[in-house]
C-alpha cells in the first residue's frame, strides 16, 4: 500500500482482487504538474484502475475518458488523473469480470471461462484474418462475431478490441450459455474504445438479436441519435462499466433500449443524452439496474414497462430528464407485450436507494404496477413543471391498428384492447416508504405535492378491472415532503383525484408524513453530496420497514409465476449498512 500526502490531497492506492495476481502493484506518484500517476504491470491486460473519494463507502468508478491518459509500455501501464481539484482521492485495482458488492450484492458474475480471444483492430486489422492474434486481428467487430457459429457457442470467446474509434454492429443468433459466454471488452484497457458513426452512415450503435450470454464492459458507444444500444429478444446479458450516449433532441432518440429479453443486468454505466428515454425497458423479465448515471433526456431518465417483471432498480444518479426520473410502467402497445404479462405494465420492481434530482417532471412515478416497492429514494429539485411523484393508471392499446395481433392476447385474458391506446391500467399493491423528497426554498413543483389519479372505466371487453382503480392498496408511510409553501395541495383535494379511501387518503398521508415541516438540510447538493446534514433533524426520523410482496392476488388468467417476495433494504446508496429502523431517503447522515 502506497500513501502521498500534499496539503489536503490524500492519495491511497490499494490492490483489491478476489484471488493474488503476480506480480500486480498499484504504484502512485505526484507530477510537479501536481497531478497523480499510477503505475503497474498487466500481462494479462485484466486490471481495472478505479477511483473514489471515499475508500470505505465508495462508490468506485472506473478512471478513464476524459478524466485520465494511460500509456501502455509492453505490459507496463502508466495512468495520469487529469482531474484538477485537491479533493481526497483513493485508487484501487481490481480483476476485471471479478464480482462487485453493491447495496444489495448485486453483480452478475460472469464465471471464470477458460477464453478463446479473437481481436478486432479498426485500423489495423483486416476482416478476411482469423482474428486469432493482434497481427492477425480482424478490422470490424461483425467479421468476429461472424466468425463465430450460428446458434449455440462451442467455446468461451473473449473479443478484444483494440484500442481506437470502431464502427457499429449488427449482431444476431449467436448463443453463449453460463460456461461458455461471449465478452466483448477493450484489448488495452477500460476507456480506449468507442463506437462512433462513420462517414460512409454507419450509425455507431450496437443492435443484439436473438442472443445469449453476451457481456459488454468497459467502453464506449456514442451515436448522433437513435439507439445507441439495443438488446432485442436475448437473455442473460451484462452491460458493465459502459458509456453510452444518444443525442438529445425532440426525436425518438433512446439511448439503451431492451425489449422482450430476460436476465438483464445493467451495472455501473453512464447512460445519457435522450431525445425520448435514457433507457427503455419493455416486455423483459429478471434484470437490475444499478450503480448507474443516467442523465439528460427529454422523456423519462429511465422506465420499465410492457408486462416487465422482477427487477431491481438500485443505487443510480438519475437527473437532468423532462419528463420525469423513473417510472415503473408507461404504456404499451398490447401486441409488443410477452404472455403471460400481459395485465399489469411492472409486476414485482423494487425501486430503492436512488438519488433523483433536477428532473423538471416527477421524480418517480408507479404507471400500472403491481407490487412495487419504491424505499429510501432521495429526490432532489424536482417537478418544476408538474409534481413530485406520480400515482396513475398505465396505457395500453393496439399500435397501428394491427387486430389481428391484439387479439390473440385478448383471448389468453391479458388486459388491452384492438383500438387505440387509452389509460386503464391499474395499480395495485404499491409502497412508497422511507423516501426523502426536498425542494429547497425557491424551488417547487408546479402544482402539488402528487398525482393520484382516480378510478377510470376501462374499454369494453379489455378483460381490466372495472372501476380501475391507481390507488389500489397504496401505502405511503415514512417519508419526509418539503415542497413549496404550507399550503401546497397534496394531491388529493380536487373532483376526481384518487385517493379518497383505504389505506391512502389526506388524513393518514399527512399523519404518517412529514410534510412541509422542518426544512431537511442536505450536506452539499449543489456539488453532488445528498447526505443529509449529520447531526440534523432527519437522522431522529425513523421510516417503517416496508412489507414483503405477496403474490397471492395476482392475475390468473393467463397465471403469472411469483416473483421475489423479500423488500429488505439493507444499505443505503452509497452501501453503508443500514440501522433497523432506518431514516428516510438514499443517504445516511
Amino acid at each position: 500500500m502506497h500513501r502521498i500526502v500534499l496539503g489536503v490531497v490524500w492519495v491511497l492506492a490499494v490492490l483489491v482482487f478476489p484471488r493474488p495476481l503476480v506480480g500486480a502493484e498499484l504504484v502512485p506518484s505526484l507530477g510537479a504538474d501536481r497531478r497523480v500517476r499510477l503505475s503497474w504491470t498487466d500481462t494479462a491486460a485484466g486490471l481495472v484502475l478505479e477511483t473514489s473519494a471515499d475508500a470505505s463507502r465508495g462508490p468506485w468508478t472506473p478512471l478513464d475518458g476524459a478524466e485520465a491518459a494511460s500509456v501502455t509500455d509492453g505490459s507496463r501501464v502508466t495512468t495520469t488523473d487529469l482531474r484538477v481539484s485537491l479533493d481526497a482521492r483513493f485508487y484501487r485495482l481490481r480483476e476485471r469480470g471479478a464480482t462487485v458488492p453493491s447495496a444489495k450484492g448485486l453483480a452478475y458474475d460472469i464465471g471464470t471461462p477458460l477464453w478463446t480471444d479473437l481481436f478486432v483492430d479498426a485500423m489495423a486489422g483486416d476482416d478476411d484474418h482469423d482474428g486469432s492474434t493482434r497481427d492477425r486481428a480482424f478490422r470490424t467487430l461483425e467479421a468476429a462475431w461472424r466468425s463465430l457459429p450460428e446458434g449455440e457457442q462451442r467455446r468461451a470467446t473473449r473479443i478484444r478490441l483494440v484500442a481506437g474509434t470502431h464502427r457499429g454492429a449488427y449482431l444476431e443468433d449467436r448463443r453463449g450459455t453460463q460456461e461458455l459466454p461471449l465478452l466483448i471488452e477493450p484489448a488495452d484497457g477500460p476507456g480506449t474504445v468507442v463506437f462512433r458513426p462513420t462517414p460512409e452512415g454507419d450509425a455507431g450503435s450496437l443492435q443484439f438479436l436473438h442472443c445469449s450470454h453476451v457481456y459488454l464492459q468497459d467502453f464506449a458507444i456514442q451515436v448522433d441519435g437513435g439507439d445507441g444500444l439495443h438488446w432485442e429478444g436475448c437473455d442473460h446479458v451484462l452491460a458493465r462499466r459502459m458509456r453510452v450516449r444518444s443525442r438529445r433532441s425532440e426525436g425518438q432518440d433512446e439511448t439503451m433500449k431492451v425489449n422482450q429479453c430476460r436476465h438483464v443486468y445493467i451495472e455501473d454505466c453512464d447512460i445519457s443524452d435522450a431525445g425520448d428515454n435514457c433507457v427503455d425497458i419493455v416486455a423483459s423479465q429478471h434484470g437490475h439496474i444499478v450503480r448507474c448515471k443516467i442523465h439528460n433526456s427529454t422523456d423519462w431518465g429511465a422506465y420499465i414497462k410492457g408486462g416487465s417483471a422482477y427487477w431491481v432498480v438500485e443505487g443510480n444518479e438519475i437527473f437532468g430528464c423532462g419528463t420525469g426520473g423513473f417510472t415503473a410502467g408507461q404504456g404499451t402497445g398490447f401486441q409488443f407485450m410477452v404472455p403471460p404479462w400481459l395485465h399489469y405494465e411492472t409486476y414485482g420492481i423494487q425501486v430503492v436507494d436512488n438519488v433523483i434530482h433536477d428532473c423538471e417532471g416527477a421524480g418517480l412515478g408507479v404507471n400500472g404496477g403491481y407490487n412495487i416497492l419504491m424505499a429510501h429514494n432521495t429526490l432532489y429539485r424536482v417537478g418544476s413543471r408538474s409534481h413530485l411523484v406520480e400515482f396513475v393508471h398505465g396505457r395500453r392499446g393496439c399500435d397501428g391498428g394491427a387486430a389481428a395481433d391484439c387479439q390473440p392476447y385478448l383471448d389468453l385474458g391479458g388486459w388491452g384492447s384492438t383500438g387505440e391506446e387509452e389509460a386503464f391500467i391499474p395499480n395495485r399493491n404499491v409502497q412508497f416508504i422511507g423516501n426523502l423528497l426536498y425542494n429547497p426554498p425557491g424551488f417547487r413543483s408546479a402544482f402539488q405535492h402528487f398525482q393520484f389519479a382516480g378510478p377510470v372505466h376501462p374499454p369494453a371487453g379489455s378483460n381490466a378491472p372495472d372501476p380501475s382503480r391507481a390507488d389500489d392498496h397504496l401505502v405511503i408511510r415514512g417519508n419526509i415532503l418539503f415542497n413549496g409553501p404550507a399550503d401546497m395541495l397534496l394531491g388529493t383535494e380536487s373532483d376526481g383525484d384518487g385517493c379518497q379511501d383505504g389505506d391512502c387518503t389526506e388524513a393518514k398521508i399527512r399523519a404518517e408524513n412529514v410534510v412541509n415541516g422542518p426544512e431537511p438540510r442536505l450536506v452539499d447538493p449543489e456539488n453532488g453530496d445528498f447526505r443529509p446534514v449529520p447531526g440534523g433533524w432527519v437522522s431522529t426520523m425513523s421510516a417503517p420497514d416496508p412489507r414483503d410482496f405477496s403474490w397471492g392476488d395476482a392475475p390468473v388468467r393467463p397465471t403469472i409465476p411469483p416473483g421475489a417476495t423479500d423488500n429488505t433494504v439493507l444499505r443505503d446508496h452509497s452501501g453503508a449498512l443500514r440501522p433497523r429502523p432506518s431514516p428516510p431517503g438514499a443517504l445516511l447522515p
